[in-house]
């Protein structure tokens, strides 16, 4: 097994990676490696990323756009879970606040401390049900958690991060102090309880970055977006490319399913029945909304209702998040965002903060996905428990191939439980680990500046062809990885022009997204490499600017681009709740 220093596992760059369709070619020339990791989300691109660092010959690939499923469907949060502490999960939050401590460290670009306040209502609420959950493991009747519940487990919570302590400790006000603080509060509220975590502001870059790093351990390491594992046959796993249709096998000593709560779904088509998952539905809204932003103070607003009911509030980019529901969900059917989860949201916020009025106009964007949970009878789906573990069997039909499913696991986590999971496929393949991703850092999270002084330093260095402030917006944007549309920018002697519809990307910045991070589609473009869904600035002559742009860079003819438009607003109408008008494309 090869091996290679952590320090050449950076990429200058990555304008000249290959693109989806030869890297598909590149597979289908050589259909063989010791590992084929099926599910591009976050947890399987960091199991790639762990054992591409190992020199392992290892293949990823996944049905749909990398980490477009539930991975891009969270609440942009890295969390130790104190709500766990009740199922007496301590391993669990334990690991989760470590690895929240140390991704704040390897992935400063994207995690960093998030200020949570929770209001409350009772001293006393759920202090005899909440031991009763940790000792019987069952739910029983929601119960508001009170102070004293609060304050117990907060101290806890605190007692995990004796690494330094990447984040302040929690505090307790009283009812004026916290309207002092947080004016639009219910004034029934009787204490807050405010304690850091971690915001994880842009999911999908952060994984790209992930996924990048593997990439770029060498020619060992290769991935696949829009490849579908769909069953098995004598030459090993079955292939399609979704785009062509065309179909090829894979062979591999170990098949490790990452395919989170469609898990299940994919042993059965390898053979193997399973009924490992299940996984529970999450929604979320965005709002444009200042008056709502204002209110809560730049700080995450978590509540819970005494009926067990759970809302979020938190301000990103701009506008305001609310989420997550909880719901059981069938996985045949896609997860979308239902008008009573928006009821239930708007209910929530009102008792939250009952000056501000919210309504539908204000939603500019909805996603809805599928936790990863394991498969649970009469428990709650609130209190299923969010561990991870690792099943193994026998492949079927191919002797000596052995098949590896995680059933459950959660963002915080990613980076340990890539380690767990690498370690088991490791130690198959008769292999050994050389290097640790423990404090390891992470794509654009690499040499970034740690205070204002680096920051002015690195500005004035990668600042003279665009300008300080945008170069400041990039270094946001990608992290150190900024440098390198710096330098090609640069190196074409080109300006850093605005895009027409949207000024908060350059049609440069847009054409080095498209060759660089594996684009297939307009949707990977406008959902994930930006954040030009997300924050509701899609129109329809945004949409077919950027066609124009995706479509000069990938060959599309006019009719390609107008199918692409279409297929975009088809899924921006139906599964995140937005109207685009038409615009005929130019040809």
């Amino acid at each position: 097994m090869s091996t290679q220093s952590t320090n050449q596992h950076r990429p200058e760059h990555h304008g000249g990676a290959p693109s989806t369709r030869e890297e598909i070619a590149a597979l289908r020339a050589r259909p063989e490696a010791s590992v084929l990791v099926i599910g591009a989300g976050i947890n399987g691109i960091a199991t790639f990323r762990d054992l591409a660092l190992q020199g392992v010959d290892v293949v990823l690939v996944e049905r749909g756009d990398f980490v477009s499923g539930a991975s891009s469907a969270s609440s942009h949060m890295i969390h130790g879970g104190i709500r766990y502490l009740e199922n007496g999960e301590f391993r669990l939050v334990k690991e989760s606040v470590e690895e929240r401590n140390g991704l704040i460290r390897i992935a400063p670009h994207y995690v960093r401390p998030l200020e949570t306040t929770v209001p409350i209502f009772s001293t006393f609420s759920g202090i005899l049900s909440a031991p009763l959950r940790f000792l019987t493991h069952k739910s029983g009747k929601p119960t508001e958690r009170g102070a004293a519940l609060i304050k117990a487990g907060l101290t806890i919570y605190d007692s995990f991060s004796r690494d330094g302590g990447s984040v302040p400790r929690h505090r307790f006000h009283g009812r004026k102090r916290s309207l002092a603080e947080l004016p639009d509060l219910n004034p029934g509220v009787k204490y807050t309880a405010t304690y850091y975590d971690a915001s994880m502001h842009d999911p999908e870059r952060l994984a790209l970055d992930v996924l990048f790093d593997g990439l770029a351990a060498g020619p060992h390491a290769r991935a696949a977006n829009y490849l579908e594992a769909i069953g098995h046959d004598a030459a090993g796993v079955r292939l399609r490319d979704t785009t062509t249709g065309e179909e090829f096998s894979i062979a591999a000593e170990v098949v490790v399913n990452t395919s989170g709560p469609w898990t299940d779904l994919t042993n059965a088509g390898l053979g193997n029945e399973t009924r490992f998952m299940g996984g529970t539905k999450g929604s979320h809204i965005v709002l444009d909304h200042p008056e709502l932003h204002a209110a809560t103070a730049g700080r995450e607003i978590f509540f819970e209702h005494e009926d067990g009911r759970i809302v979020l509030i938190y301000p990103l980019k701009g506008k305001v998040m609310v989420g997550t529901t909880d719901l059981e969900h069938d996985m045949r059917e896609p997860a979308i965002c239902t008008e009573q989860e928006v009821d239930y949201f708007f209910d929530l916020i009102a008792h939250v903060f009952p000056s501000v009025a919210v309504d539908r106009s204000q939603i500019v964007y909805r996603f809805s996905g599928v936790r990863p949970l394991p498969h649970h009878d009469e428990t709650q789906p609130g209190f299923v428990s969010r561990d991870y573990r690792i099943e193994r069997a026998d492949a079927t039909g191919r002797p000596g191939t052995t098949v590896l499913s995680l059933v459950g696991g959660k963002w915080t986590t990613f980076r340990a439980l890539a380690e767990h999971l690498s370690d088991e496929v490791l130690a198959l393949i008769g292999a050994s680990r050389t290097v640790s991703t423990k404090g390891l850092a992470i794509g654009g999270g690499a040499g970034y500046p740690a205070n204002d002084d680096a920051r002015r330093v690195w500005l004035v260095s990668h600042g003279d062809e665009v300008g300080r402030l945008r170069a400041d917006e990039l270094l946001e944007r990608y992290g150190t990885r900024a440098a390198a549309f710096l330098a090609e920018v640069e190196g074409e002697g080109e300006q850093d022009e605005p895009l027409a519809h949207h000024t908060g990307y350059s049609r440069q910045e847009i054409l080095w997204l498209v060759r660089g991070e594996r684009v297939v589609h307009l949707q990977d473009l406008v959902l994930r490499r930006t954040s030009i869904a997300f924050t509701g600035a899609l129109t329809a002559e945004l949409l077919v600017e950027l066609a124009e742009l995706a479509g000069a860079a990938l060959g599309w003819s006019a009719e390609r681009r107008a199918e692409e438009i279409a297929a975009t607003r088809t899924l921006m109408a139906e599964r995140h709740g937005v109207a685009i008008g038409e615009l005929v494309p130019t040809a």
